[in-house]
């Protein structure tokens, strides 16, 4: 009993102690309530639609060439942006793997996803690319990406997320609708959704059993469960973009049509279609990258705890210039550890796809979506190469089958080779190497021959028109014969209004039957060519192979478009390539040439040379009368648009001529 009393004794002093204790805390206790805290700020870095991208692209800024990107030098820049604001999510919308350069694709992708554990990135998403290799290849990506790390797999682990797969778990392990991540006391949710029509722009069984969902229903669940599990920001990452505008010049497509469809989201990242967007839209800021590291978006979001809101979000879009020293070509900035990693895939790599096949006049373009918009040069050589090599009467492929420009941003290891961007002997001509050709054609495809009625031909014909005047990669890139489609009827209407062989013999919607090359994914009905899919075609040799032996046949290619596809209204001119021929000198006039992106019989060019002369014409020529750099620029002009190119050259002394002196 003494001892019960001792400790009722002993609790009723703690007791009083406690109280005495917490009195003492109410002062502090109230102004610790009425003080607000610091808003948290937090910082998204965010690509679009990268595709393994992890050489510098080269491109033209301000009238000069530029590297920009490449693993090594996004990941510098990212290191930046994080010392500033630690508190960074770093993200995308998927397709960060599939349809990518050599040095990724040879190695079954490897490369690109160690590069993104390297770079920092938290969360990704899934694209249809994603899928090109099926559902296996797919969870080792999925398994690389969230291993701990050790030397097989440096960086850090990051993860999947997709809100609107069904069936995925019996496909796929470690995938999640959303994840939240803590940052620094602020609940934030990051939701993934896929492009609901990926499976149609892979090969059939690419999905194993998982199908795609409404993308809004799919978000708006997530966003209820994750705001259950405390979240307080709400952000999706989609595969989806721009693709055009309507008729008022607003941009339009599937990222818009999303952020009208949801609300209570903060931020709504684009991907897929190469557009530079950024708007508000039911409150969200929504934005869209430069594919494959051309951009970035660095985007800042402060959070007010007292108040539990979101008090700004703002947003730049960010070019990652990279520079090569001449001397050393040493690259500035960039990842020491992501360099040394690639090393080894760059020395294996070398040894398959450093090959010179052939020579450039100028670049064949690709990006911006023009082969998805009209025909393109290299849509013109891809298309020719098919059907001279099994000699059928037409050749067919899809636009957005074509992944690189020609030459391609693949770095070969010979720096004396002519090549677009910095490390290299300047052109224009430019060398053309192996890589360059799987650069171009990454997807491993096989040509088919086959039989088609002249019925089918125009199906696949309407279908390859019915998304203008908005980019789709089902747009044809053709040979052997020409067809001519008016966009005055809506989509889904008849559009094509004649087609003929290259002789002029007209090609009628009807059972006439003629031979066919195309590729096995659009012949397996892809990219909605299901008039096809019918159990016909002889499976022949990979795609890039024909194209590799066509390049090597020709020798000297020039980016010329041969016009077989017209539309009956003017079609805008979509860009334009100025090149020249030669050594530059101030002894010899200097043949120069503009080659325009699409068809465009009508439009008129005018030069100017950066000493003062001027030009008319799709070629000309100028003397230059001092050594000196110049920037030449063309100007092409339809009557519908107006595009402008420019091109670097620099004027030299013509070298000495030595005859041979005869010794008595």
């Amino acid at each position: 009993m003494k001892a019960t009393l001792r400790s009722l004794g002993h609790r009723r002093i703690a007791g009083i102690l406690m109280i005495l204790a917490l009195l003492a805390l109410v002062p502090v206790m109230a102004s610790a309530k009425v003080a607000p805290q610091a808003p948290v700020v937090i910082q998204f870095l965010d690509i679009s639609d990268w595709h393994g991208q992890l050489d510098p692209l080269s491109v033209t800024i301000d009238g000069a060439p530029q590297n920009v990107g490449g693993a090594s030098g996004i990941s510098a820049y990212w290191q930046q942006d994080r010392a500033a604001i630690p508190n960074t999510l770093t993200l995308t919308g998927g397709d960060a793997f599939g349809a990518t350069p050599p040095l990724s694709n040879y190695f079954n992708d490897v490369p690109a996803v160690k590069a993104q554990r390297m770079m920092g990135f938290n969360i990704d998403t899934f694209g249809n690319h994603n899928f090109d290799r099926g559902i296996t290849h797919l969870q080792q990506m999925i398994d690389l990406a969230g291993a701990p790390t050790s030397a097989e797999a440096p960086g850090t682990p990051f993860h999947y997320v997709s809100a609107n797969l069904a069936n995925v778990d019996a496909n796929l392990d470690g995938v999640e609708r959303y994840r939240i991540f803590d940052m620094a006391g602020v609940k934030v949710a990051v939701i993934g959704i896929t492009n609901p029509e990926a499976p149609s722009l892979v090969f059939p069984g690419s999905f194993g059993t998982i199908t795609i969902t409404d993308p809004i229903a799919g978000a708006m669940a997530a966003r209820t469960d994750a705001i259950a599990e405390g979240a307080q920001v709400i952000v999706a990452i989609t595969h989806m973009g721009i693709v055009g505008e309507n008729s008022q010049g607003e941009p339009v497509g599937p990222l818009v049509n999303f952020a009208k469809g949801v609300t209570g989201f903060d931020i709504i990242f684009g991907d897929h279609t190469d557009e530079e967007y950024m708007a508000t839209i039911n409150g969200a800021l929504v934005l869209e990258n430069r594919s494959k590291g051309r951009t970035y978006a660095k985007v800042r979001l402060t959070y007010e705890t007292t108040t539990s809101t979101v008090i700004s979000k703002t947003a730049e879009f960010i070019t990652p210039v990279v520079t090569i020293d001449p001397e050393t070509k040493v690259q500035t900035p960039r990842d020491p550890a992501i360099d040394a990693m690639l090393q080894p895939y760059r020395d294996e790599l070398a040894n398959v796809y450093d090959q010179h096949i052939g020579v450039a006049a100028a670049i064949f373009p690709r990006g911006s979506n023009v082969e998805r918009l009209g025909e393109v040069a290299l849509g013109d050589l891809v298309a020719d190469s098919m059907r001279l090599k099994y000699g059928t009467q037409l050749g067919f492929t899809n636009g957005g089958g074509i992944r690189s420009a020609l030459p391609s941003s693949y770095k070969p290891a010979n720096i004396n080779l002519r090549r677009p961007g910095e490390g290299y002997r300047e052109g224009p001509p430019y060398d053309i190497v192996l890589g360059d050709i799987y650069a171009v054609l990454p997807f491993g495809n096989q040509v088919v021959t086959r039989r088609v009625t002249g019925g089918q031909l125009w199906q696949m014909l309407e279908l390859g028109v019915s998304a203008l005047p908005s980019s789709n990669g089902r747009f044809p890139q053709i040979s052997g014969f020409r067809y001519t489609y008016d966009l005055t009827p809506p989509a889904g209407a008849s559009r094509i209004i004649s087609v003929t062989l290259n002789n002029g013999t007209p090609i009628l919607s009807d059972t006439t039957q003629y031979t066919l090359a195309t590729n096995d994914f659009v012949n397996a009905g892809g990219d909605g060519y299901t008039m096809l899919n019918d159990g016909q075609g002889t499976t022949r040799d990979i795609m890039a192979n024909v194209f590799a032996d066509h390049v090597r046949n020709l020798g000297y290619i020039e980016p010329t478009v041969d016009c077989r596809i017209r539309s009956v209204d003017p079609a805008p001119l979509l860009g334009v390539t100025p090149a020249h021929r030669g050594y530059a000198t101030t002894s010899l006039p200097v043949y120069f040439r503009a080659y325009p992106f699409t068809c465009s019989p009508d439009a008129t060019y005018t030069w100017s040379f950066g000493d003062g002369g001027t030009a008319s014409g799709i070629t000309t020529t100028h003397a230059f009368t001092e050594t000196g750099r110049y920037t030449v620029t063309v100007i092409a002009m339809n009557s519908v648009s107006t595009v402008t190119g420019t091109l670097g050259i620099t004027v030299t002394v013509p070298m000495p001529l030595y005859l041979p002196v005869a010794i008595h």
